[in-house]
């Protein structure tokens, strides 16, 4: 969606001047021409000392004008479609899309209502609530599948989704041959790795280690993405006071740093490969000593994180739609709520994380339902206000009158569906009725609702062949995660 096309001066969210923006940027430069960063892959080591970079050992600094350089070789905008091959986002400057967040190692059944390990199923019934949810944008996996190899469970989780949904993808790789057993599943769904690249339906999610390291991994599939021209997300979480300064401007200078610097090895690869800046700066609360998903510092920093996103004009990547509330219960509604219009405000591109709860531990698809009802709010209200001849009606409000009523003209039929947010779930009725229709809570109306979808909903399926296809590169997958374990394993 794209963010109050009409009048963009009315909405907006910016807590850092023009002038705080290049006081960052001059401190991330210092940071890696005079302290540098830890790189653990050999390609990436050669790359930058090729091209002009301090190496001593792993320890790269890198100057200023090769951070410069990769900036002005990055894409402005990337773009994703849905696997039928058409457009569905596209990633700058004001447009906004949400989705959910990724592997968490708990779910709360919508059945029996217990906290427990996910299952692929789970996977599954998240690509089917995301098809059908009109306004969450793309999907992730929102769970680790437990039963099934915990060396490919990623590739698992991929084929979950990509059999589920049609809309965007974005996944996570634990290694650089799945991410490529991944990229082969994806090139079958779409017709060939030619309309994969042409018309990417996928994007991957990697991130450097903070503070200040990137590993073999990462980097791995940092270098395969930029190879295959795959949309990659960098995307960095340093924790206020554990690693990174407790104080935001020293937080924001560290991400930036390994944002950057990746960047810096990606684009010396691949200059114009599809790159997207992003992440978050949560806090370590020092009384619990949890990583809090719910608290304002968190919001405050994806605010930052997006804003310098939009300085160095590059696709943003941040979060939403999580909480540390452990139960869907009102603590959920209030933190999910506020950052989720906090993240449209600010204009972050991909705003994923929706139903996340208990300290990004545990997924809730009531609350999924929640946060898509809440974006469907923000995406309207951030429309803006439309004052062509046609919505400001004079002619209307003249035949009207003093003293009329607006209710039967053709002008209300044809304008109130675009004009009024009309949700699924939440309540619009009055006492009377809602409590002759049960007099349902929100979280049993959500549950309700929830079971009818993943009961009922059906995406539109691929062929049975291609089918096949892709079961065959996940048995492969599963047979190599066998031989590196040295044993044998069961789904």
């Amino acid at each position: 969606m794209h963010v109050n096309q009409l009048s963009q001066s009315t909405i907006g969210l910016n807590i850092m001047t023009e002038k705080q923006l290049n006081r960052i940027h001059s401190a991330t430069l210092e940071i890696l021409d005079r302290v540098g960063v830890k790189v653990h892959e050999k390609k990436s080591l050669e790359l930058l000392h090729a091209c002009g970079a301090r190496v001593d050992g792993d320890l790269v600094k890198i100057p200023p004008w090769l951070v410069d350089k990769a900036i002005s070789t990055a894409p402005s905008m990337v773009a994703l479609s849905d696997r039928e091959g058409q457009r569905a986002i596209t990633m700058e400057r004001n447009n906004i899309y949400y989705g959910t967040g990724s592997e968490v190692p708990y779910t709360i059944d919508p059945y029996s209502g217990k906290r427990r390990k996910p299952v692929k199923q789970d996977n599954r019934n998240t690509a089917l609530l995301v098809d059908a949810f009109e306004h969450t944008d793309f999907v992730m996996s929102l769970g680790v599948a437990t039963d099934v190899p915990v060396e490919s469970s990623d590739l698992h989780q991929f084929e979950a989704m990509i059999l589920n949904t049609t809309k965007p993808i974005l996944f996570t790789a634990y290694t650089r041959q799945g991410l490529e057993f991944i990229i082969e599943m994806a090139g079958l769904a779409v017709g060939g790795f030619d309309k994969l690249t042409a018309r990417p339906n996928l994007a991957l999610y990697a991130e450097p280690s903070s503070p200040l390291f990137h590993s073999r991994e990462a980097l791995e599939k940092l270098l395969t993405c930029a190879e295959k021209r795959i949309p990659l997300i960098y995307a960095t979480t340093p924790m206020l006071g554990a690693t990174a300064p407790v104080t935001s401007g020293g937080a924001l200078v560290v991400a930036n740093a390994e944002i950057l610097s990746g960047l810096v090895i990606h684009q010396l690869y691949k200059p114009g490969a599809p790159f997207i800046y992003g992440g978050g700066i949560p806090p370590m609360h020092m009384g619990t000593s949890i990583c809090s998903y719910g608290g304002p510092e968190r919001d405050r920093g994806c605010i930052a994180l997006v804003r310098l996103s939009q300085y160095y004009n590059l696709p943003s990547f941040t979060t939403a739609g999580c909480t540390d509330a452990q139960v869907f219960d009102q603590q959920a509604g209030m933190e999910a709520g506020f950052n989720l219009l906090i993240a449209g405000l600010a204009g972050g591109n991909l705003i994923h994380n929706l139903g996340y709860m208990g300290v990004g531990m545990t997924s809730c698809f009531e609350h999924l339902l929640l946060c898509n009802e809440a974006v469907g709010a923000v995406k309207h209200i951030l429309k803006g206000i439309d004052v062509s001849e046609e919505h400001l009606a004079l002619d209307l409000i003249e035949k009207v009158g003093p003293g009329g009523h607006f209710l039967a003209e053709d002008h209300t039929m044809k304008h109130f569906r675009s004009e009024m947010y009309f949700p699924q779930t939440l309540n619009r009725n009055n006492f009377d009725i809602w409590q002759a229709a049960g007099g349902l809570t929100f979280g049993e109306a959500a549950n309700k609702k929830v079971r009818s979808i993943l009961e009922s909903h059906r995406p539109r399926e691929l062929d049975p062949e291609i089918q096949k296809e892709i079961k065959a590169i996940l048995e492969s997958g599963d047979r190599e995660a066998t031989k590196k374990r040295g044993g044998s394993s069961s789904a």
